[in-house]
Formats: structure tokens, C-alpha cells, sequence
């Protein structure tokens, strides 16, 4: 009787595998502490685009019930980021040579037991008050941008702002491209309640 043949499991896949279990675990511990003060929280709808066979699009969209004003505040409080967003360990305007926004973030995560940090330096343009478009001078990426867009709402009696949020990020090749786009697609979805909670509480405050 011939013996099945049993798929391989690799090192690599339980790599994989533990990568994805330990992701969520982390992320549902954001999303709990996100809960905590947010009532009801709102969907976040993502997209990937594969462009290239190592370059990637993420789009992810919320809705915020407050002015579009509201939001640009909170978004171009640059070095306030870091204060709220979720995996992002810095956030530091530095001079730019020609004087325009040059901004340098770091993004910190616990991946494998260990510490990976991604290092960003961006050039930004701002479009009050309907856009934000930024670019990688320097970084951990062989490419990375992408723009904040502020859409008004009305729905009703109902009013707010659409806020899409579009990265294309091209990984090095020492970066498996696959654990990138699915950290970066969960980093996006978090970060973007995280701007909702951090919009509402400010709106609280000042109401």
C-alpha cells in the first residue's frame, strides 16, 4: 500500500505561523485598550494593491464624526504622533534643506521575541485642508509613501469626515514581503482607530 505523501512543514512556515498567532495577539490587546475608550468602535475598511512583485499599496478608510478641521489638527501635530499611534516609537521634525516639513519617524514592534524597528525620514506637503502627501528621503524601505486624504460627510443631520489614509511601500529584500504587507495592513487599521479616539477626545474637551 503506497504511503501518503505528508506536506513539509518547514522551519520558515512556523516562523510564519508564530509571526501571524503573536500579530493578532498583539493586536487584540490594542484593540481592548482602544475599546476601553471608545464606544462602539468604527469599521476601517482595507485594501491591498500588489503593484509590483516586492511593492504593495495599502488603503485604509474610517469615518470620524467631527469637522475635517479636527482632523488636520491632530495630524499635523507631528511630534504628538507618537503620543497615541500604536507601534510608533518616534516621531521628530527635523530642519529641511529647503524648508519644508521633513519629519523622521520610527516604528517599534515586538516580532519574533525580538525587537524590529523600521526607520522613515519623510518629506511631507500639506493641502489644507484636504490633504497630506509624503515621501521617504531616507529609511529601512527601498521605497515608502503616501498621502492622508480628508473627505467631508453628510449624512442627514449626521456630519464627519471620510479619512483615507494610502501607503506603497517597497520592501528590501532582507524583508519578507508577505509578513510586511499583512503588519503593515493591521498597523493601519489600529493606528486609524487610534486617530478617531484621539479626534473624539479632543473634541470632548474642547465641547
Amino acid at each position: 500500500m503506497k504511503a501518503k505523501h505528508m506536506p513539509k512543514v518547514t522551519e520558515q512556515d512556523n516562523t510564519i505561523n508564530h509571526l501571524d498567532l503573536q500579530a493578532a495577539n498583539d493586536d487584540t490587546q490594542l484593540e481592548n485598550n482602544l475599546a476601553a475608550d471608545v464606544v462602539g468602535l468604527p469599521d476601517v475598511a482595507i485594501q491591498i494593491e500588489k503593484i509590483a512583485e516586492r511593492k504593495r499599496q495599502i488603503t485604509a478608510k474610517i469615518q470620524i464624526p467631527q469637522p475635517v478641521e479636527q482632523i488636520w489638527q491632530v495630524l499635523t501635530n507631528y511630534e504628538a504622533l507618537s503620543d497615541f499611534i500604536p507601534s510608533l516609537a518616534k516621531s521628530c521634525l527635523l530642519e529641511h534643506p529647503n524648508g519644508g516639513i521633513r519629519l523622521e519617524q520610527i516604528g517599534s514592534q515586538r516580532l519574533l521575541n525580538f525587537n524590529f524597528c523600521a526607520r522613515v525620514v519623510l518629506d511631507l506637503e500639506e493641502y489644507f485642508p484636504r490633504e497630506i502627501n509624503f515621501s521617504m528621503v531616507e529609511g529601512d524601505f527601498k521605497g515608502f509613501s503616501g498621502s492622508w486624504c480628508l473627505e467631508p460627510y453628510a449624512l442627514g443631520e449626521d456630519v464627519g469626515t471620510i479619512l483615507c489614509y494610502t501607503i506603497q511601500v517597497w520592501p528590501k529584500l532582507t524583508m519578507p514581503v508577505a509578513i510586511i504587507e499583512r503588519r503593515l495592513s493591521n498597523d493601519l487599521r489600529l493606528n486609524l482607530l487610534a486617530i478617531h479616539q484621539r479626534v473624539e477626545q479632543l473634541a470632548n474637551l474642547n465641547s
